[in-house]
């Protein structure tokens, strides 16, 4: 990394003042990044009360997650672009004031409709933060010391999700869920506020071409495979106006020309994602496994406070505090992981880290009305474990084995595969959830009895779905030369 690279349009190349400027970037960044994902978090435990007062269906419920997911799998391909084109803090501004325009929408919904708006708006802003954060880390922090600054990076992102559930839990047992987008405000306009009078330049903007059929074929690709996967949970209703499959196959397509018209325009230098990034297979590997981990993880995380509340018993406040000591581990276990990762890289890690998420998918499997509350917090624990191993090796291997004027385009990719395989996750478990219960049901058995068996199944698919992250797992390696300029890690 060059003094070049690192001092804003100007400034004396001090290189005191230049690292002291790079902490204060990527803490606001890391504050803000904090605000979007508690957000994000705090819907989880509202979707069962959301589906009672609102009187929705579960597969309507979803898209307030998923709506969320897909938007930001849309968005993300085009920061690539936004993160070559814009400094750093018209970027953030731009992230920080969609996002706020979204709470102020959710929070004034009177309905399911201008609810799943506001959460598309609010996923416009999230979407661009998170390749913001991660692109300019890898270009203000040299690669010997990425593992650690990626562990304290995921105790905010750890963190967020392990208090997030618990807050919304404890706002809905004494408010409406309205307040939970009511109280989001004034924190979102904080950072705002912050960012807009602190935040400093650290990129040097530079030309990039914006290919709008990228984007159409971008939408239609990823929008049809999770509309698609989606629809499979309402059977009949989606049935009568067209085939179940046409969906699917309109995604399949547009994403095969999606994919070919990246590979011809890379050529040029003109791509909205340049697909070169894969030419790492180290790279390649780590995204893989990130798309598995992804959709099992967000798959099984919508369905626990379905199972919790509905089956179970617990109410939401109880639903949180049941997810909060295993969020706070993996926070606490995220610097000592990133000093591991500088020090054995991430084969050491991936490998028992993903084995652990596996294993407790596999038990998930046998849980009906009667497991014990004591047996689910036990096994969240040890998710949580098998996760703190898996999300910092992965995030940094993959982005460390791209060339450095790759850094955009490899940020936005693993952001876009990792926001879809969650849609799809989440689409995929809660369709066969809703099939299985509705097939029970209508073999007479009771409602609870129905649920419990399609939860099973759910999990059953993302047990299979982890295995897969099992094996690819031991095919990352940490990157050689930490994808300084001229060099991919193969």
């Amino acid at each position: 990394m060059t003094t070049q690279d690192t001092i804003m349009d100007g400034a004396p190349p001090d290189i005191t003042d230049n690292a002291a400027r790079n902490r204060l970037v990527i803490a606001l960044l890391l504050g803000s990044t904090f605000v979007v994902f508690l957000n994000e978090t705090m819907m989880s435990v509202a979707i069962p009360q959301l589906m009672a007062d609102l009187n929705i269906l579960p597969n309507i419920a979803q898209w307030l997650t998923t709506a969320f997911l897909l938007t930001m799998a849309i968005v993300i391909p085009i920061t690539g672009f936004l993160l070559q084109r814009m400094n750093t803090r018209p970027v953030f501004m731009l992230a920080m004031s969609t996002f706020t325009l979204g709470t102020a929408i959710c929070a004034a919904a009177p309905g399911i409709e201008l609810l799943i708006v506001g959460r598309i708006i609010q996923a416009v802003g999230t979407a661009i933060m998170m390749p913001l954060l991660m692109t300019t880390v890898m270009t203000l922090v040299p690669p010997e010391t990425r593992g650690k600054t990626m562990g304290n990076i995921s105790i905010v992102i750890s963190v967020a999700p392990a208090i997030g559930p618990t807050i919304g839990g404890f706002i809905l047992a004494y408010l409406e869920w309205r307040w939970m987008f009511i109280l989001m405000l004034p924190i979102a306009l904080g950072a705002l506020a912050v960012g807009s009078s602190r935040m400093q330049n650290v990129t040097t903007p530079r030309y990039a071409p914006l290919d709008i059929a990228s984007v159409l074929l971008s939408a239609i690709g990823f929008g049809g495979l999770v509309y698609g996967l989606s629809s499979l949970g309402e059977g009949e209703h989606v049935g009568a106006a067209f085939p179940l499959w046409l969906p699917l196959v309109v995604g399949l397509v547009g994403m095969a020309v999606f994919v070919w018209r990246q590979v011809v325009l890379s050529r040029q230098d003109k791509a909205l994602l340049d697909l070169r990034t894969f030419l790492s297979r180290n790279y390649t590997f780590a995204v893989l496994t990130m798309a598995v981990a992804m959709m099992a993880l967000f798959g099984t995380v919508i369905l626990l406070p379905i199972y919790t509340q509905n089956v179970l018993g617990l109410d939401t406040l109880q639903t949180g505090l049941l997810l909060l000591p295993g969020g706070l581990l993996m926070g606490l276990l995220a610097p000592p992981v990133g000093r591991l990762y500088d020090r054995i890289g991430p084969t050491k890690l991936l490998v028992p880290g993903t084995a652990l998420v596996s294993v407790v998918l596999w038990a998930l499997t046998r849980v009906d009305q009667h497991t014990s509350v004591w047996a689910i917090l036990v096994g969240h624990i040890i998710i949580s474990i098998g996760l703190a191993l898996v999300f910092t090796p992965l995030f940094t291997a993959a982005l460390g084995s791209v060339r450095k004027e790759m850094y955009s385009h490899g940020s936005a990719i693993l952001g876009s595969v990792q926001q879809v395989a969650g849609a799809a996750g989440i689409a995929l478990f809660v369709a066969l959830m809703t099939i299985r219960t509705q097939a029970l049901a209508g073999e007479g058995l009771e409602p609870v009895s129905a649920l419990a068996g399609g939860i099973q199944l759910a999990f059953l698919v993302g047990a299979v779905i982890s295995l897969f992250a099992v094996v690819t797992a031991f095919f990352v390696r940490k990157p050689e030369g930490g994808g300084m300029p001229g060099h991919a890690a193969h």
